[in-house]
């Protein structure tokens, strides 16, 4: 029987949902559905891209440490769950390292090569149609899309991978490979740098998710943070893919209040005769800031100073999706292309299944902290975050297929 992890065995968005949240009537979730030879970078490619293999100043690569009794494993930023497979994937991972202050043009430059490879395809079908080739290009064009998909989701992981490094937050490697006598531990635990990418007002429901999930308080002592507990390594990769998703739904949400707001205040602006700001200077920030950008150019726009002004923007945030009615909340919920619901998946399965097999094993139990639970959780809502934010700009140059 296969094991293996799928959004569709994932527990319910509405479990994580604030509690005022979930009593609201009448709401209905949505839940999504459910080898290639050592690539070898070509004088082609250091042609169009003029990248070398010089290393980046000597920059250090930060490391976390997961480990259990006398064993331990160590791992770089460099060193993902999920290994890039394609050409692409593999050149921008190899230009993070060697040549990191590249890697947006390189990323860019590859996701419109992709565009144009699978548009050509596509445009040869068609001209061939009336021909003895159309089966021949329309086949082309299948192999094509497919190369593609899977090329732009290597893309799209090297992205979030990105974001990461940019708060200097190595992703937690397989499990597989740091779980000894059955016991995990992951530190540091990074906490401060995965809340650091949120606004006050997420990073509130946030901490209320991590609560409802593992069972530890916010201001919970260090005592409580070391403490252990059991959970089934099963359970635990259904808990990591609901928490990407509920990151994803928190973007999407707070996105969604931060534009309405905003509108508001324009309308406001006018109906009262005053000078209007442009629509540009009142978004939260720049459109390609949502991929290359500081993670303080992603806080939402102050109206205020205070922990009055905080707390309010609080109410209204949580106010504001308690208002949703199922339709929206079904939309804010939904991950709207294929390939991001695969990436969900495959980076799931790769982080808990078996290195080789990528199966889970049901009956399998892990002690761990409370604290390398909630390092876990904190990823897997900075995953689903950065996710929504690089699903938005590859989309720009390289169409998706909708979910």
């Amino acid at each position: 029987m296969d094991h293996s992890l799928s959004l569709h065995k994932a527990p319910s968005l509405s479990f994580f949902l604030p509690s005022a949240v979930k009593n609201s009537q009448g709401l209905h979730i949505f839940t999504p559905p459910n080898s290639f030879s050592n690539f070898t970078f070509t004088y082609r490619r250091s042609l169009r891209t003029g990248f070398t293999s010089t290393p980046f100043n000597d920059r250090k690569v930060p490391s976390v440490k997961a480990s259990a009794g006398p064993s331990h494993c160590d791992f770089s930023s460099l060193n993902a769950p999920l290994e890039p497979r394609s050409a692409p994937g593999k050149f921008l991972s190899s230009v993070l390292q060697n040549q990191r202050q590249f890697f947006h043009f390189a990323a860019a430059d590859e996701l419109k090569q992709l565009a144009g490879d699978r548009d050509a395809a596509v445009a040869r079908m068609f001209l061939s149609s009336a021909s003895d080739e159309a089966c021949l290009h329309r086949r082309i064009a299948q192999l094509k899309e497919h190369y593609c998909q899977a090329a732009v989701e290597d893309v799209m992981y090297m992205l979030i991978f990105y974001k990461f490094s940019e708060i200097r937050v190595p992703l937690v490697p397989k499990l597989s490979r740091c779980i000894y006598n059955g016991r995990l531990e992951i530190w540091p635990s990074k906490d401060w740098e995965l809340e650091s990418i949120h606004s006050i007002e997420v990073l509130e429901m946030v901490r209320e998710h991590v609560s409802t999930v593992i069972g530890l308080r916010a201001n919970s002592s260090v005592t409580d943070n070391w403490a252990t507990t059991e959970i089934q390594r099963l359970q635990l990769g259904r808990v990591y893919a609901a928490s990407i998703l509920y990151g994803y739904f928190l973007k999407s949400a707070s996105s969604r209040y931060h534009l309405e707001k905003c509108l508001a205040l324009a309308h406001q602006d006018r109906l009262s005769q005053r000078n209007s700001l442009q629509f540009p200077d009142l978004l939260p920030c720049g459109f390609k800031s949502l991929v290359f950008g500081h993670v303080r150019d992603m806080q939402s726009v102050s109206l205020g100073q205070g922990p009055g002004r905080q707390e309010k923007n609080l109410e209204e945030l949580r106010c504001y999706v308690m208002g949703f009615d199922p339709e929206t909340l079904q939309r804010c919920a939904k991950v709207k292309s294929k390939e991001a619901v695969n990436l969900i998946e495959k980076h799931s399965c790769a982080l808990f299944g078996d290195e080789k097999t990528g199966v889970l094993e049901t009956g399998e139990v892990i002690l761990t902290s409370f604290s390398s639970l909630k390092r876990l959780v904190l990823e897997a809502v900075a995953f689903g975050s950065f996710l929504w934010d690089i699903e938005e700009y590859v989309d720009t140059v390289y169409k998706l297929r909708d979910n």
